[in-house]
């Protein structure tokens, strides 16, 4: 018999319409004449889901009795003995009752494809087995129905049903995913926007894997080894030396260019493991990789090159990260071009990036001054004259005629010539002297002496040596000009280096005190201010001389190394000058960031001196006016009146105790005088309290509260005010008739008490705005306070460890959100306990 398809639906969290595009590709079917029935569809309530199932047959599902309580599954048998031709099973990672044909939904499925029944079936993200452990991360909500991997590889074909997170969000704050009672709790729980961005990423990853799979295997079977850019593919090749990193870093933003890119490291050893590598190396390389989040692969081959491109070429890598040979120029000639140019001839369309490292051009290093030639090259051009002076003469010798004492000479000429570019004027000279006695001694008559027998043998001779020795002058000339437009040109990149590391800020001293080091070759630099050091590259050695440098009147730069010449010193009182700057602009950075608090605390003066002038006015001047009244005797005031009179008076005298203690609460917050005092508290210990100072009764505020609710840690005094400020600006904007809502849940250690209205809401670009003090957001109503409610309320949260935010409430509206963190729980040592 002929196995079913399985076509599974992917959704990242509850609602995103799974079911529901389930139903209606089952309908669009049916219309198509297939015969399809529905085996077991979850409509949780969702009058939408449900009214797709009309015009579906539906198998009747069967009953099963555990423990007194009837749980309603799937019927296996009856969509067996029904056999349709595709069958619609909802929630492939669900638990069957006790009793069941099958543990699993997930096997009853297995049982229908063996039947020959195509499934279409739906799964969330977070029930796939391999991302359990993920998801319970992100969302702090232990997995306890998983479906096997295996099982999701081997569907034929899967696809996302995908839904912003916002959207979703949106539809859940609607009605349209859970009953109302529970929607606060799912909002600032598991349905958080940053949770179900990250679920979303994880479902689409998964696919995009799934997919990468098939795309592999389908360019097997048709034996395509061409390489696809369906993905960014950056193999990173390891030689064992301490250049890893670096490749490894540089290949980890190549690609992190792309959505999706992936890092590959790759090491290839020998099959007789003789080929040079450190462990040590390898190992932290790969450390550095996983870090990075890419993967490490060990490969054997002989061939180094054909490996790793065969290696890449298999992965359908795009870009290949190699780096520039360690060889030295000499070494490169004697034993071919290298890995890196037979990487490039062979890799075909993979793209081959070469990057420098320290290992293979060391530091930045200003060239030394002095010589314009090396020691090196004088020695061999001494060596050349040596060498090829006689092999020279041998041959001349050997072919002399009457007539060939020309191209001798022009020969000897050009060996002086030859070593002059090599050597410079002294190993010139000495091979014009030498090739000068030769010229007497084998070719001028008498030969084999070295006398001279015409006037004119001599002054050619003598000719001859002067030419010689004007070229070698000239040649070592250039030398030392080119030498100096190197330094300048280098002295010039530093200069621009350390310029612009001072325009970059804060890390320009720490750039300059490294380039510095690097430039003159230096065993160690250190920046001194005082007796405190700044920055400090290196290690100074025992015979290292120290050289102190005043950068202006700030610091100095101490400097340990061999002795500077006189032109070097000169580029270090520019550098010098450079590291004044920066130590001048840190220190106005510092000036800047005491000048910022300063200027708040002004404008915040300001504020308060402009509420005590307006606000306090007002009660001030009422309850002035009432006690003046009664204690006229020009009036007799009736019992009412002066009750009255009493009333308002000390109606004034409370608004003015309550502005002053904001005022003044204001003032310590400011201050960092505010005094915390935290201990485990239950929630209800400080709302109740908070509701009873407001005269809040059952018709005001609709309390609920987490029946997992752990204790919080806070101060009772500092969290009760804050609830007064929160409720008390809830009650002002909800609309007459409506009660405030008050909830408490947990979730990963974190209490939540979400304080939510009906009013009309605050914009979220506004948001902020309600925590500045003195801000009523625009509202000329005096009668309302200063402002200072909700600016204290989050400067005592914060104060507290905790966070105050504003969200949307569900149906228009603002919701307060004060997150305080769980009290962690008492442990007891006592043996009773453990008996």
């Amino acid at each position: 018999m002929k196995r079913g398809r399985l076509r599974v639906l992917l959704g990242a969290a509850p609602g995103v319409g799974k079911t529901f595009a389930m139903l209606e590709e089952g309908a669009r079917l049916l219309a198509e004449g297939k015969d399809v029935v529905v085996a077991v569809i979850e409509t949780h309530g969702r009058p939408a889901t449900a009214n797709l199932l009309a015009g579906l047959e539906v198998v009747p599902r069967i009953t099963i009795t555990h423990r007194g309580v009837e749980l309603i599954e799937m019927d296996l048998a009856a969509v067996l003995a029904r056999n349709p031709e595709i069958a619609l099973v909802d929630e492939l990672a669900h638990t069957n009752a006790p009793g069941s044909a099958n543990d699993k939904r997930w096997q009853d499925v297995e049982a229908l494809l063996n039947a020959g029944i195509t499934v279409m079936s739906t799964v969330n993200v977070q029930h796939i087995e391999s991302l359990s452990d993920v998801v319970e991360q992100i969302t702090g909500a232990a997995q306890r129905e998983t479906v096997p991997d295996r099982v999701l590889r081997a569907a034929d074909q899967v696809e996302v049903v995908d839904l912003a997170p916002q959207s979703l969000r949106d539809r859940l704050a609607e009605g349209h995913v859970y009953p109302a009672a529970r929607i606060d709790a799912a909002l600032s729980n598991y349905f958080r926007l940053g949770n179900l961005t990250a679920l979303r990423e994880l479902a689409l990853l998964w696919l995009a894997d799934e997919v990468d799979s098939a795309l592999n295997a389908y360019r097997t079977e048709h034996g395509i080894d061409s390489k696809w850019e369906a993905r960014e593919r950056v193999v990173v090749a390891l030689t064992g030396g301490p250049e890893g990193s670096t490749l490894i870093k540089r290949g980890a933003r190549i690609a992190a260019r792309s959505a999706g890119g992936e890092l590959l490291v790759v090491h290839v050893s020998s099959q007789n493991g003789l080929r040079e590598s450190h462990p040590g190396a390898l190992a932290d390389q790969r450390l550095l990789a996983e870090k990075l989040g890419g993967s490490y692969h060990q490969v054997i081959g002989d061939d180094i090159p054909q490996a790793l491109v065969d290696f890449a070429k298999a992965l359908n890598a795009t870009q290949l990260v190699i780096g520039v040979s360690r060889r030295s120029r000499i070494a490169a000639a004697l034993t071919g071009p290298g890995i890196g140019a037979t990487v490039i001839r062979e890799s075909g369309a993979i793209d081959v990036h070469i990057v420098t490292h320290s290992a293979a051009g060391g530091h930045f290093t200003l060239p030394r001054p002095g010589n314009a030639l090396t020691f090196r090259r004088r020695l061999g051009g001494f060596l050349l004259a040596l060498i090829a002076g006689p092999l020279l003469t041998l041959m001349l010798v050997t072919w002399r005629t009457n007539d060939s004492i020309t191209s001798d000479v022009l020969s000897y000429q050009l060996l002086v010539v030859v070593v002059a570019l090599i050597g410079g004027i002294w190993p010139a000279v000495f091979a014009a002297l030498l090739s000068g006695f030769t010229l007497d001694f084998f070719f001028v008559e008498p030969i084999y002496s070295v006398t001279i027998a015409q006037p004119t043998h001599l002054l050619a001779l003598v000719l001859y040596v002067v030419n010689a020795l004007l070229v070698s002058y000239v040649v070592d000339q250039a030398a030392r000009r080119s030498r100096s437009a190197v330094r300048a040109l280098a002295e010039s990149e530093l200069l621009a280096t350390i310029s612009g590391s001072v325009l970059r800020g804060q890390d320009a001293l720490q750039a300059l005190v490294s380039r510095t080091r690097e430039a003159f070759s230096l065993s160690k630099v250190s920046l001194t201010v005082g007796d405190t050091v700044l920055y400090s590259v290196g290690e100074a050695g025992a015979a290292d001389r120290m050289t102190e440098v005043p950068t202006g009147t700030r610091g100095v730069l101490e400097l340990h190394g061999p002795d500077l010449a006189a032109s070097e010193r000169r580029l270090l009182g520019v550098i010098a000058a450079q590291v004044d700057a920066a130590l001048e602009h840190t220190d106005l950075m510092k000036v800047a960031e005491e000048v910022g608090p300063l200027e708040l605390n002004d404008r915040l003066r300001s504020a308060l001196l402009a509420a005590v002038s307006h606000d306090l006015r007002r009660p001030l001047a009422a309850a002035t006016a009432a006690v003046s009244g009664l204690r006229s005797t020009d009036v007799a005031w009736s019992d009412r009146d002066r009750e009255e009179l009493l009333a308002t008076a000390q109606e004034s005298l409370n608004t003015l105790a309550a502005l002053v203690t904001n005022l003044l609460d204001v003032s310590r917050l400011q201050a960092g005088a505010v005094a915390v005092a935290t201990s485990a508290l239950e929630v209800g210990e400080v709302v109740l309290p908070a509701l009873a100072e407001l005269g809040l009764g059952p018709a005001d505020v609709e309390l609920s509260f987490a029946d997992d609710l752990p204790s919080i840690s806070a101060d009772g005094g500092l969290l009760q005010r804050v609830l007064v400020n929160v409720l008390e600006n809830a009650r002002r904007f909800s609309p007459a008739g409506i009660p405030v809502r008050v909830s408490a849940s947990n979730f990963a250690g974190i209490v939540e008490i979400r304080v939510a209205d009906r009013g009309p809401g605050v914009t979220i670009d506004r948001r902020e705005d309600i925590f500045v003090p003195f801000q009523r957001l625009g509202d000329t109503d005096n009668t309302t306070g200063l402002g200072l409610g909700l600016a204290l309320a989050k400067g005592f949260t914060d104060a507290m460890g905790g966070t105050l935010q504003a969200d949307d409430t569900p149906g228009g509206g603002l919701t307060m959100v004060i997150s305080l963190p769980a009290a962690p729980p008492i442990v007891s040592n006592s043996p009773l306990l453990g008996a």
